[in-house]
């Protein structure tokens, strides 16, 4: 009980010297001395690596690579591709029916040990064949390490809820599904969360309009809160995007003078 004890809070339990203290003080948890880093080293991903070699990050993707390609030889069938991103981030493109057994992986295995989900997201690309896009952001705080975990789906195909691996995963499913639509298996309470009971469509989608289907207003004879469809009380204007610097012919180039004057001329004989 008094190792299970430290392991919790002792991130790094491998140094020989941490094991000859804990065989001493098996019974006696406040006696444990501690190993602290040198003068001149930081903590590092799963290591303790010196300030000097922090330019040279070639080591550290080579180490991020080696872990992904190790994972994905563990769970072949599921993890589709591996990738280290420009910011030093380990990224598993895995199936749509792999959700939950990467999931249990990266959580449960002794040399991962990622047992927080720190945020699902979502973003929507309609030119792709599946559209929609969803990450899984896990943490491992034993290793105090990172790691990205996407795949892919549509609108008709449903994912496998991660809500009976991270408790996390409840909210964060029930906003997707609310922004996005997308649907999750076995989930245990899906009902949208961030928009109003009756919504229609999902806001976050590319081909959801900008005006929206429905307003909202304060009806004086109800004395409620109504819901109705939209009523613009004007078109969509066509703004100019042009340049402010068109209204001051003093600081154009004589060319570009020309061409506007030919313009100018081209439109008064169209209007004749």
């Amino acid at each position: 009980m008094a190792l299970r004890c430290l392991s919790k809070y002792v991130p790094l339990a491998r140094s020989p010297v941490f094991a000859v203290e804990c065989r001493r003080n098996v019974f006696n948890c406040s006696k444990v001395s501690i190993p602290r880093p040198a003068a001149g080293w930081v903590w590092s991903e799963r290591r303790y690596t010196n300030t000097a070699d922090h330019d040279d990050t070639s080591c550290r993707v080579e180490e991020l690579s080696r872990f992904g390609s190790y994972i994905q030889d563990i769970l072949p069938k599921f993890i589709q591709q591996v990738q280290v991103t420009n910011t030093e981030q380990l990224e598993l493109l895995i199936h749509p029916d792999g959700v939950v057994p990467v999931l249990s992986c990266l959580r449960d295995y002794t040399n991962a040990q990622f047992r927080q989900l720190m945020d699902i997201t979502a973003i929507d690309v309609p030119t792709r064949p599946y559209r929609f896009e969803v990450i899984y952001n896990l943490l491992s705080l034993v290793y105090n390490s990172r790691i990205r975990v996407k795949t892919y789906t549509d609108e008709l195909t449903t994912l496998d809820s991660a809500s009976s691996l991270f408790k996390s995963a409840n909210w964060a499913e029930r906003e997707i599904w609310d922004m996005y639509g997308v649907f999750f298996a076995n989930h245990p309470d899906l009902r949208r969360l961030l928009t109003d009971y009756g919504f229609e469509g999902h806001p976050m989608r590319k081909d959801f309009p900008l005006s929206g289907f429905v307003e909202v207003r304060y009806d004086d004879e109800l004395k409620r809160v109504v819901c109705e469809p939209i009523e613009l009380t004007q078109e969509f204007r066509r703004f100019d995007l042009a340049s402010p610097w068109e209204q001051f012919p003093q600081h154009r180039q004589p060319a570009e003078l020309e061409e506007s004057a030919d313009k100018k001329t081209g439109n008064n004989q169209i209007t004749k």
